[in-house]
Formats: structure tokens, sequence, C-alpha cells
């Protein structure tokens, strides 16, 4: 399947790494949309239809972790595709949560270069 048809999801407060995450993806030609905090986040994710969803740990209104609550407790309209945790925490308690609560993975932000960053998406979306 091509880039083309896959539909990303980024959630993520900060503009900088937003707009970062957008070009890199969609210069891969893949169907990017962006949250700026996690009641707008909440909105997209819960229609659905997403391949992969990057969702930021620590946002604005709703955390992410109470996003990925919120979607086990309701379930998207169509299916989602692996939600993967963006964060700079590298505290395990809060990894061992999202996962819990149903994250496909987790990507450490200040670790990862954009080159990483493609390879660690298409690594994602090849398992959904």
């Amino acid at each position: 399947m091509d880039n083309a048809s896959k539909k990303i999801l980024i959630v993520e407060d900060d503009q900088f790494l937003r707009d970062f995450y957008q070009e890199l993806l969609t210069a891969e030609g893949y169907q990017i949309d962006t949250a700026p905090d996690g009641e707008i986040a909440l909105e997209k994710l819960s229609k659905g239809g997403w391949d992969l969803v990057l969702l930021d740990i620590m946002l604005p209104k709703k955390d992410g972790l109470q996003i990925l609550q919120d979607v086990k407790d309701k379930p998207p309209a169509c299916a989602v595709g692996p939600i993967v945790v963006l964060t700079n925490l590298g505290h395990d308690t809060v990894i061992n949560k999202a996962f819990l609560l149903g994250a496909g993975g987790y990507l450490i932000k200040s670790a990862l270069n954009p080159d990483e960053v493609l390879k660690e998406v298409k690594s994602f979306l090849s398992k959904s």
C-alpha cells in the first residue's frame, strides 16, 4: 500500500515539533492531520479512520494518558491503527501506563532524528 493512502494524526502541542512532523511526513506522501491539544485530538480520534496516531503525553486540556483512557472506554467509530506515544519522559511508569491503556509503542522525541522518525513511522504502519 502506498503512503498516500495512509492517514496519520499528529497530536503535539509544541508548534515547532507539530510543523516538523507534519512537513516530514507530508514529504513522504502521507495524509497528515494535526491536533494542538487533547480536546481537539479526542474529537478527531473518536471519528477513527487513522492508520497511525502520534500522541504526545504532555498536552493542554487533556493529556495523552487521559486520551488513551477515553479511547479505551469509548472506541472510535472507525478502526484506528496503532497509537504511538511521543514523549520526552523516559519514565517507565508513564510508558507502562500508556501500554496498559492500549498504546502500540512509544518514541522518545529528543532521541530521534528525522530519518529515525520516518523509520519508526514506517515500522508501525507495516504492523497495522
